[in-house]
């Protein structure tokens, strides 16, 4: 017969069983963002010094274009993150294109300028398309991104929800790109809208599993910025769901101009990869509606382990820029 303190004996002091759990979710978490993307746009990449000083050589660097963006602004762009040893990712709008000759001369001049790789083919914000391209299926169409040797591609990715195209149209169009990957070899991922709200976020990925999508996705989360501000910006790209979900987090801070970070999100979502064998997700992107410094400072922090563990996140152990 095994005694009880056999048994004791076997699973070892309290505090050691604390200590190993300690360690499995940093390392979870550290995991987790291992490898995050990070947004800025032309505006902001003219004003910062130098982003080797902010994120590590070989972070992909998406570039976020704007109604009215200037197109040499962009390609300015992408060529210093190249330059600085990053890896540019711009965002490249279907509908913004009036003929193919203009995609395929500004693709062109991306790739053969600024070096670019990499790019997130998006649908884009205009309500009527400029020319012939009404969906991001019409580019990847072209072939245009094989000629070019576009290795990787995003595609978006909504958990809350497109609250300008219906959920069968959402759930066709991801279908398409599934297949385009499948033909073309080309590596395809979903990067999503930002969300504040990891139950949807896991119940929309296991849907997306159910339905045949294989992409591996890449999770949206909102920098570090002032509440007040993420609930703004939820409800201008229309994440509303999860927007009312967050602004009753505001009767638990402090102030509404208290700085919240992804913290709850990114340690549920880890748990979620690490236990679930069929995850599709693979990491995270994070926007910088609170600053780009802010953002990078708390992602450095958070992936070098230095953060101590609350009831349902963390808090880094470092004031943010």
């Amino acid at each position: 017969m095994v005694s009880l303190g056999t048994i004791r004996a076997g699973w070892g002091s309290a505090s050691t069983v604390a200590e190993s759990f300690v360690v499995t979710e940093n390392e979870r978490i550290r995991s987790f963002l291992d490898g995050t993307s990070i947004e800025t746009l032309p505006a902001v990449a003219a004003k910062t010094d130098c982003f080797r000083a902010l994120v590590p050589q070989g972070t992909a660097v998406y570039i976020a274009c704007i109604p009215g963006t200037d197109p040499n602004a962009m390609i300015a762009t992408a060529r210093r993150l190249s330059d600085e040893g990053l890896v540019p990712v711009p965002h490249l709008p279907s509908r913004g294109f009036e003929s193919l000759v203009e995609f395929e001369r500004y693709l062109g001049r991306l790739v053969e300028e600024a070096g670019v790789t990499r790019v997130l083919a998006l649908g884009g914000d205009a309500d009527r398309p400029a020319g012939p391209f009404t969906e991001t299926m019409d580019m990847l169409r072209t072939g245009l991104f094989q000629r070019f040797g576009i290795g990787r591609i995003g595609v978006a990715g909504h958990p809350d929800g497109n609250r300008a195209i219906p959920a069968n149209i959402v759930a066709r169009a991801l279908a398409d790109k599934q297949a385009f990957a499948d033909e073309t070899g080309i590596d395809v991922h979903i990067v999503t809208q930002f969300s504040f709200d990891p139950d949807r976020i896991v119940a929309w990925d296991r849907s997306l599993r159910a339905s045949g999508i294989r992409l591996p996705i890449h999770i949206g989360m909102a920098g570090p910025a002032k509440l007040q501000s993420l609930i703004k910006y939820a409800a201008m790209c229309g994440v509303a769901t999860s927007a009312r979900m967050f602004s009753k987090q505001a009767f638990n801070l402090a102030r509404m101009a208290s700085v919240s970070a992804p913290d709850q999100m990114t340690r549920a979502l880890a748990t979620y990869r690490a236990e679930d064998p069929d995850a599709g997700i693979v990491g995270a992107h994070l926007f910088t509606f609170g600053g780009l410094r802010r953002a990078a400072d708390w992602l450095e922090a958070a992936r070098a382990g230095e953060f101590s563990l609350t009831r349902d996140g963390f808090t880094v152990e470092r004031s943010l820029g």
